[in-house]
């Protein structure tokens, strides 16, 4: 697949999850460290350095500008601002093929949005999970997805990145099992799914 295409495509799909938010913006996550709103400007601070580093931008230069709380009064026009933003700045950038200066170092550009691409993957769905929303994955991102991570599985996870694969989850489909090897459980059920306690 065309790359900024499966990027754009990630995107959305992140974009159509947040159209589905309720109003619950402290209801949890399959992220146990983050509730929605944590959840939400977690992908907003990726959206939002997006732009400056692919324009060539250093961490030092951007500094701690984005961190703290990035959504405000209105949490869903602030995330829908930041994926415009980045889908904007990628098509720009993408066809001078740049590096990107990431905390480890500088990263061919194709490489970094791809680890965006799995990023709004992932956190789509653990949004949609978290919301009571239909968590069907794009079944094309999820093989791009999958054979781009298959060889990253184990760094990401030494680095904290990602948590363990849980004993107890269910795989057999190619979805089900991308989300396993990010440490989530497929059949995690949500507050909005399983009723007030």
């Amino acid at each position: 697949m065309d790359l900024e295409d499966l990027y754009r495509r990630s995107v959305n799909g992140w974009v159509a999850a947040l159209a589905g938010v309720d109003g619950d913006w402290t209801a949890p996550t399959p992220c146990t460290d983050w509730n929605v709103r944590q959840l939400v400007n977690h992908v907003v601070g990726e959206e939002r350095w997006t732009k400056p580093l692919v324009d060539g931008k250093t961490i030092a230069e951007v500094g701690n500008s984005l961190d703290g709380d990035l959504l405000g009064e209105d949490p869903g026009t602030a995330a829908r601002a930041a994926a415009d933003e980045a889908l904007s700045a990628v098509s720009a950038s993408l066809p001078e093929g740049r590096a990107v200066h990431l905390s480890y170092g500088d990263e061919d550009i194709a490489e970094y949005l791809r680890q965006l691409v799995a990023d709004h993957v992932i956190h789509a769905w653990d949004l949609r999970a978290a919301t009571g929303q239909d968590r069907t994955l794009d079944p094309e991102l999820v093989g791009e997805v999958a054979g781009w991570y298959r060889e990253r599985e184990e760094m990401y996870r030494g680095g904290g990145a990602v948590g363990a694969r849980p004993d107890s989850a269910r795989g057999g489909s190619a979805a089900a099992d991308l989300l396993i090897a990010f440490g989530r459980d497929p059949e995690w059920a949500s507050r909005a799914e399983s009723g007030p306690t």
